[in-house]
């Protein structure tokens, strides 16, 4: 790869860094998304784990899967609101005029959205320490890196979903954007072990890659992992997953040309 053609990748890419980052900046709402409503969450459950005096190792258990949780959500929103964005503007075929590609897109708005998750994750980590005794550096910086990067391809994925669903059934879809998340709480063990769950029900954990990052991490804290091998069959199925989603949305968009989709979410 020449250094020119490296200087116009960046460059692109940068350009919806830019974008995502000044729609933060002008939204009062944004401080909602990453402090306010992330806080609530966090202090809700951990009050209840004191009010119910758990034991230390089931409120780790807890606050692990609420912490992530807060994260991920935050981060997928970005990489959603980068075409999200354009259609309650009413821009989305201007967007796709521009001379750029998907990568540049996927890759600019995610950068933003590890910037803000990752901002919410340590925000909600030090209140961990310093509101429930509960210290998120027990596993170390290696572990935590490889943890953290997990949660943000996770998000990654479920924002690119997102956008494939906008593309392909309109504005209507965007609801998914909050919903997603929330979904995924219920059965890969946020709250409590995927062990628990119907067979049917871990069948499906097992297909969400967020499930195996949370047990790696919790391993740390003496949870012995439901799966064996759960940090690789965590990025193997979060990269699986990403490579059909990028082609999966090449082929949405140029649907979404044909059909004329792209007009009505410019109307």
């Amino acid at each position: 790869m020449s250094l020119s053609h490296l200087h116009n990748e960046l460059t692109k890419t940068r350009a919806f860094v830019f974008k995502n980052w000044t729609m933060t900046r002008r939204n009062v709402f944004t401080v909602f998304e990453i402090l306010f409503w992330p806080l609530v969450g966090f202090l809700s459950v951990g009050l209840l784990a004191e009010f119910a005096a758990l034991a230390p190792e089931t409120k780790a258990f807890v606050l692990v899967g609420v912490v992530s949780m807060s994260a991920v959500q935050v981060c997928q929103l970005d990489v959603a609101y980068v075409l999200l964005y354009d259609v309650w503007s009413k821009a989305v075929k201007h967007g796709f005029m521009a001379p750029v590609a998907i990568r540049h897109l996927l890759f600019g708005s995610l950068i933003v959205g590890i910037i803000r998750g990752g901002i919410v994750f340590f925000v909600l980590m030090g209140a961990s320490f310093f509101i429930f005794d509960f210290d998120f550096t027990i596993p170390g910086a290696g572990p935590m890196c490889l943890f953290l990067f997990g949660l943000f391809l996770s998000a990654a994925m479920v924002g690119i979903f997102v956008c494939i669903l906008v593309l392909v059934f309109g504005q209507r879809a965007e609801v998914a954007a909050w919903s997603l998340v929330s979904l995924m709480l219920l059965v890969c063990g946020i709250y409590y072990p995927v062990s628990i769950l119907p067979k049917w029900v871990i069948a499906m954990a097992k297909l969400i890659p967020v499930t195996y990052f949370l047990e790696y991490f919790r391993h740390f804290y003496g949870f012995e992992p439901t799966f064996s091998h759960v940090l690789a069959k965590g990025y193997g199925t979060v990269f699986a997953y990403l490579t059909v989603e990028v082609f999966s949305m090449k082929a949405a968009l140029m649907r979404a040309k044909r059909t004329g989709m792209l007009l009505k979410l410019s109307e």
